[in-house]
């Protein structure tokens, strides 16, 4: 006949034995982490560059809003602001400056590809408009 302390010891040493995590199971959760750290390492470049972008139409925003700015001035503050910031992707002449009904309307398209493992990779479309008025 057993006795409560009996099956007790056997659950204890049961629950002592399957504690942990195995061998493979720590190399498949690193590997796993690995590649979503090794994705964020490809992207990082492709962000920055875009918050430059960013920073660039937002700056050119601040500049002319209000201005009454002609459209070639536009122009040459994006291709210079361009210049200092060191934006890689795309070019200044990429920038769309349409004329709107109340002023300008700058609009930033386009789309970045990067690398990630063998012939797999990422493609990020971004789009920025911003409205310059007189």
């Amino acid at each position: 006949m057993r006795t409560s302390a009996t099956i007790g010891s056997r659950a204890l040493a049961r629950q002592h034995n399957q504690r942990g995590m195995t061998t493979l199971g720590m190399l498949i959760l690193v590997g796993f982490i690995g590649i979503f750290v090794y994705a964020g390492l490809r992207l990082t470049p492709v962000y920055l560059n875009y918050f430059k972008v960013q920073g660039v139409v937002s700056g050119v925003q601040k500049e002319f809003d209000g201005q009454s700015p002609t459209r070639s001035a536009i122009r040459g503050s994006i291709s210079r602001r361009f210049d200092v910031e060191s934006v890689s992707e795309i070019r200044a002449s990429d920038v769309k400056v349409t004329p709107v009904q109340n002023g300008f309307e700058m609009s930033v398209k386009y789309k970045h590809e990067s690398n990630f493992i063998g012939n797999l990779g990422f493609v990020v479309t971004f789009d920025k408009t911003v409205l310059i008025r007189r």
